[in-house]
């Protein structure tokens, strides 16, 4: 949460805009959200209560990644563009120019809670896995060091007993997010990253060359092993309910919403909880987030009301329909720190990075 800001200048002028295209304004009497995969699900659950209890038409809701979403968010005021986007990282500074560029400088960012990123299998795969970073990264980097660590070469690894005796002898075979997924960044940056420090060339690396560092640390293999598999994470699903031996990743929503056909990979012998993602024992959670066209506010029909049902104690409390779907929450003092953020309309300050 940043500066405060109440939505004025920026209304006003979104309302010139529909007044001068009477037309094209009749087609927006339903509000439009993109974004995240991960958070797709809690806006869907949002808009659904929020037709249901003001009788107005359920907002649009697309799954578009997180890249997606602030790509399409941030291309204007106006009733072409998107009202609202989730995200699962925080916006970007190169994203944030992008939307004051093209005129969208009043923005409202919260953060609904937190999303564990998990690694999951079918029930049916009857091995107990437990994975160490540093085997997520010998098995999904595109390079690794050589046997004598001197140098890096592209991944040989096909099977996971290659990377450690004790792990199946299986095939490598893992679906999940393409680049503009913000699941995909948080993965790269919360085990991908970790996994590469793990191994004493690129320790040294990281000492003389960061930004070499960076690259080999976050490039995914392209060769078969992982397999992006877009923005639907639905379908990761659905394939891993019909090979037992493959793998995924997306939001803990997706595993807990599927538990009965799908079990948790543990990660440094912790698997993804509600309170292991909490408490962050469990090592690859993260804070997820919405953000708010301030212009669009009073102007689109049912905002202000969609806005307040996303942040109500109904839906974000600790016995709140989006727990039930999976979403870890926030602390209490916190989550009122959000609904006085949504309420004035806090305005986002200029991302540091």
């Amino acid at each position: 949460m940043k500066t405060t800001s109440i939505v004025s200048a920026s209304a006003l002028a979104l309302a010139g805009i529909l007044a001068a295209s009477g037309a094209q304004a009749q087609t927006r009497d339903q509000i439009r959200v993109v974004g995240s995969s991960t958070v797709f699900p809690y806006s869907q659950a949002v808009a659904e209560e929020f037709a249901k209890q003001t009788k107005r038409k359920s907002p649009v809701v697309e799954s578009t990644g997180t890249g997606g979403g602030f790509k399409v968010f941030c291309q204007g005021v106006g009733p072409a563009h998107a009202d609202m986007t989730g995200a699962s990282r925080a916006m970007k500074k190169s994203e944030f120019a992008e939307c004051v560029k093209n005129g969208v400088t009043d923005i409202t960012e919260l953060q609904i809670g937190f999303d564990g990123l998990s690694i999951a299998v079918s029930r049916k795969n009857n091995f107990d896995w437990n994975l160490t970073e540093r085997e997520i990264f010998l098995a999904l980097a595109a390079e690794v060091p050589d046997e004598k660590g001197e140098k890096l070469i592209p991944n040989p690894y096909k099977t996971w007993n290659q990377i450690n005796p004790k792990l199946p002898n299986t095939k490598i075979e893992v679906f999940g997010p393409p680049p503009t997924s913000g699941t995909r960044d948080a993965f790269v940056e919360l085990t991908m990253h970790d996994g590469c420090d793990a191994l004493p060339y690129f320790k040294e690396l990281k000492k003389k060359d960061a930004k070499a560092w960076n690259t080999a640390c976050s490039r995914m293999r392209q060769d078969g092993p992982f397999i992006e598999a877009g923005e639907n994470d639905n379908l990761i699903v659905q394939r891993l309910q019909s090979d037992p031996n493959t793998m995924g990743i997306f939001g803990y929503s997706f595993l807990y919403e599927n538990q009965d056909s799908l079990k948790a990979v543990k990660v440094e012998g912790v698997a993804p909880t509600f309170e292991t993602i909490a408490d962050n024992s469990y090592k690859i959670a993260r804070p997820i987030f919405f953000y708010i066209k301030n212009a669009h506010r009073n102007v689109i029909p049912g905002m202000p009301e969609f806005i307040a049902e996303y942040v109500s104690d109904n839906a974000l409390g600790k016995s709140g329909y989006l727990a039930e779907r999976g979403l870890t929450v926030l602390p209490d003092a916190t989550r009122k720190k959000v609904q006085d953020a949504a309420k004035s309309a806090a305005k986002l300050a200029e991302p540091q990075s």
